[in-house]
């Protein structure tokens, strides 16, 4: 296996295709068929995009307000390293997502970074975990998602984590025809729109790869790049790999990434705040031959689970966490 840093800087290959278009006398850049967005892996393209405003920034600077100088550097370190950015309807609702979505992208364009958004509005949200609950209603949904997908789709390049848990919790909740239905129309928004986008897949410790790749195919996973696993969670790289290559297989060939945010320490059988975590493998392509198209880290690691262990609210920041789980990994 071979972790990389990214290559082939746009800049280098327009210049190229500029220098082809004046010897062959071939139709310039923007008159050629655009690039398949499922057909590429982004993240050998452009660096991971590090939000500048995200909540590891905020507590840096907080840190820095209040003196706690090593608080500080952690929280700086932990916030240049390029994570998911969340989407949900409670802190972006309709009709201000999209706007929102835009200024990011447009960021990150500009900067040659590729940002890496999560969506996360699906009605019954977290049905199986409980501390995330929420999400639209069913009418309201694919709205909110086509909102996202067509500010995505106007970006130059972005990937889409599409509903963690949603499928592999499907067959513990309510409503399975409901979410198939909700989650395929999603798929279709950010296929049609040019988003790269990988549906949730679970993790190896959940559901089959037998049971999750039904519900794949039927939501549409086809249309797109593929599959994310260990959102949020801690198996290992060893297992998760394993277990997605199963899954891949059986959908002809997916490509995956792997959330390995907190998994540097191994597994473990409590999935939410569990003590004694690490940083795990450091967000970047991979170039090994496989259907893995990039280590990420898509769960922020500083951000709680959910009031338990301990821990805060869902999503936010958790200051003394963040400093054990950096002590841990050798920060």
């Amino acid at each position: 296996m071979t972790l990389r840093v990214p290559r082939r800087p746009r800049s280098v290959l327009l210049t190229a295709l500029l220098v082809a278009t004046a010897l062959t006398g071939c139709s310039s850049p923007a008159e050629e068929k655009p690039v398949d967005a499922q057909a590429v892996n982004p993240f050998s393209e452009e660096a991971g995009y590090a939000e500048p405003d995200s909540r590891a920034a905020q507590a840096a600077s907080q840190a820095e307000a209040d003196g706690e100088s090593e608080k500080q550097r952690v929280f700086s370190r932990l916030a240049a390293v390029p994570q998911g950015i969340w989407l949900t309807p409670e802190e972006y609702p309709p009709g201000q997502v999209g706007p929102y979505v835009t200024s990011l992208v447009t960021a990150a364009d500009k900067a040659g970074k590729l940002p890496l958004l999560v969506v996360y509005g699906i009605p019954d949200r977290d049905c199986s975990g409980g501390f995330s609950e929420g999400g639209l209603t069913a009418a309201r949904y694919p709205a909110w998602v086509q909102e996202i997908a067509t500010a995505a789709g106007a970006a130059d390049r972005v990937a889409v984590v599409l509903e963690p848990d949603a499928l592999a919790a499907a067959l513990q909740c309510a409503e399975l025809d409901q979410r198939i239905r909700l989650m395929k129309a999603a798929v279709d928004a950010l296929a049609k729109a040019g988003v790269t986008t990988y549906v949730d897949g679970g993790h190896s410790d959940w559901i089959s790869p037998t049971a999750l790749a039904k519900l794949m195919r039927d939501v549409g996973v086809a249309k797109v790049r593929g599959f994310a696993t260990n959102v949020a969670n801690y198996q290992t790289d060893d297992d998760e790999r394993d277990y997605a290559g199963k899954l891949s297989k059986l959908l002809g060939g997916a490509h995956f990434v792997i959330d390995t945010g907190r998994n540097g320490n191994g597994s473990t059988s409590d999935w939410c705040n569990p003590p004694g975590r690490a940083f795990g493998t450091a967000p970047g392509f991979v170039d090994d031959g496989t259907g893995l198209d990039a280590f990420v880290w898509i769960k922020p690691p500083g951000e709680s689970d959910g009031e338990c262990g301990g821990g805060p609210p869902a999503g936010e920041f958790w200051p003394e966490r963040t400093m054990e789980i950096a002590a841990a990994s050798g920060w």
